[in-house]
């Protein structure tokens, strides 16, 4: 990223050595309205003046090809202005005092940009930086030009959500990814666990970067097409019992109708058929022959009494 060097920094204006001028004047014969200058250094400047200064809306070309088109205020850029860097970089956005402050959005030269806040001269606050080359972007917080604070990384797919220090991230977080499943874990240095280490040698570990350790991954839930799915062994098996059970009895009322005289009116019998007998005279046959076999032992039991009668009395006499 450019820094505020001599591309940024225009040529002041001294009265001792103006350079060219042509434009406006007020009555004290300063630079005062619109007007063009070119400077002692080649520079040159077309807007507007106020009391001999670059005050309003203009336009500076820097000799090494840099540019900036925006407000001044006392020969500072000011306001609102966009500056087109040598490299091919660019800054839209909020200056004060000849500094990036406020909101802005800065692409850089290999087409990388950064959207957010700025704070004399460097992100700072909340912004997103997004990668030309491979699509990914930190959503997040910036310290001093440098990512720290909570933020998100997203990839093509997936992404990191946690907390981010001097660039890197640090700490608890997790990933995300596009199918659903989600990776919970922490950043760690790796010698975090050493305590006894020397100023020095601390500051080098600085350098190195955190390693991830996963404590945590959820299941990941794969989408499937909704078909009726086949009842389970118990649920197939409650299900025929009862169907079992009424088979059987319909099996059972089946035998004992086999067994048992249909007394259903069918279309013969109710058309008086001759041949065919009627209920009753068919129960009555069935009950005659027993009452045969009931007179004649009855008969009998008589004649055996009468018989034990004669022969008492022939005892008697």
């Amino acid at each position: 990223m450019s820094e505020l060097g001599s591309e940024e920094s225009e040529e002041s204006e001294a009265p001792a050595d103006l350079g060219e001028y042509d434009g406006e004047r007020n009555s004290e014969g300063e630079r005062h309205g619109r007007g063009k200058a070119r400077l002692p250094n080649g520079d040159t400047y077309d807007g507007e003046y106020e009391h001999g200064l670059r005050n309003g809306q203009g336009t500076y070309r820097f000799t090494n090809g840099a540019r900036y088109i925006g407000e001044y205020r006392q020969n500072k850029k000011h306001g609102q202005g966009i500056f087109f860097y040598p490299d091919g970089s660019k800054y839209e956005g909020d200056w004060v005092d000849d500094q990036r402050h406020g909101y802005g959005v800065y692409t850089y030269a290999n087409g990388d940009s950064y959207t957010g806040d700025w704070f004399n001269h460097n992100r700072h606050g909340q912004g997103t930086y997004i990668y030309k080359d491979t699509g990914s972007k930190y959503v997040g917080g910036w310290i001093n030009g440098n990512q720290g604070g909570a933020a998100e990384l997203i990839h093509l797919n997936h992404h990191f959500q946690g907390m981010f220090l001097n660039g890197n991230p640090m700490g608890r977080g997790k990933y995300v990814f596009d199918s659903g499943c989600e990776q919970h874990g922490e950043y760690i240095h790796p010698e975090q666990a050493k305590e006894e280490e020397e100023e020095e040698e601390e500051e080098h570990l600085l350098l190195i970067a955190p390693k991830w350790k996963a404590t945590d991954i959820t299941k990941v839930t794969l989408w499937t097409p909704s078909v009726e799915q086949p009842p389970s062994p118990t649920e197939a098996t409650q299900a025929a019992a009862p169907a079992e059970e009424g088979a059987a009895e319909r099996a059972a009322v089946a035998a004992v109708e086999e067994e048992m005289p249909s007394s259903a009116v069918t279309d013969e019998s109710a058309e008086g058929g001759d041949n065919e007998p009627s209920p009753h005279e068919v129960y009555s046959e069935a009950l005659s022959p027993a009452k045969e076999t009931e007179e004649e032992e009855e008969e009998s039991r008589e004649e055996e009494e009468n018989k034990e009668d004669q022969e008492d009395q022939g005892l008697a006499r």
